[in-house]
């Protein structure tokens, strides 16, 4: 039996958990408009990846929903409550800034994951799975620049606020 099947489970599992977690942080941080709207764009990105995974699943007789075998670090997701009235305090910043740094690391999973799909279906020769990976891993590429981005903008305020 090939890995496969592991790594289709895996993935889906990395893309729900990163839906999850965008729709968490997006939440969280709803005053700051950017991040509210762009992490809620990208978490529906993620559940559509999970979608099309587990249609691919289904179509090779895989039921996804059973955690994968490979051990994953799940994302926090709910480890702290939304700042509220303290928005605007030094420790929003940095809560901002901890909540992208795990986005950012949940993307980068679910980014090696569709790479190492797409090299498995071309080793395979599986148009399908292939086509799934070209399709969905260049969005995952994009939530990583996203997550980069704002990393890179908001650090040095956060950062070195007194």
């Amino acid at each position: 039996m090939t890995g496969i099947p592991q790594l289709l489970r895996g993935t889906y599992h990395g893309e729900k958990q990163l839906a999850e977690a965008l729709g968490s942080v997006a939440e969280r941080h709803r005053d700051e408009h950017e991040i509210h709207h762009v992490a809620t764009d990208l978490a529906g990105w993620s559940r559509e990846h999970a979608d099309r995974l587990a249609d691919t699943g289904d179509a090779y007789g895989l039921d996804l929903s059973e955690p994968p075998i490979v051990f994953r670090s799940p994302l926090p997701v709910d480890r702290r409550n939304a700042p509220g009235e303290d928005e605007h305090r030094p420790e929003a910043g940095l809560l901002l800034l901890s909540d992208l740094r795990d986005l950012h690391l949940g993307a980068v999973a679910n980014s090696l994951s569709w790479q190492m799909l797409a090299q498995a279906a071309q080793a395979s020769r599986d148009d399908r799975l292939l086509g799934l990976a070209a399709t969905c891993h260049p969005q995952t590429l994009r939530q990583m620049r996203w997550t980069n981005t704002m990393i890179k903008n908001l650090s040095p305020q956060a950062l070195t606020a007194p």
